[in-house]
């Protein structure tokens, strides 16, 4: 399994909405399916991916085991990112 952003360093430098974006992608979710998994509105998860909005502290915990990341990563780029290719 590849963690994705220890080999590259990718998240670093992006925002926490393109972090939960990146994640979504590789965990192969469309929108409409995440934000339903997570019990969000749809709209709701999509301030989340364009920075207008960021998830409250519980429903971060939730994200980032639905998307098997690190909280640490969504907030910094920093620990397990998301892997491709599994």
């Amino acid at each position: 399994m590849s963690d994705f952003s220890n080999e590259t360093g990718a998240g670093e430098d992006d925002t926490l909405g393109g972090r939960i974006s990146l994640a979504r992608d590789a965990a192969t979710f469309s929108v409409d399916e995440a934000a339903a998994l997570l019990g969000v509105e749809r709209e709701t998860w999509a301030h989340w991916e364009s920075d207008r909005a960021a998830p409250r502290a519980n429903r971060l915990g939730m994200l980032a085991g639905m998307l098997q990341v690190s909280v640490g990563w969504l907030l910094s780029g920093r620990g397990r990112g998301p892997s491709y290719g599994v």
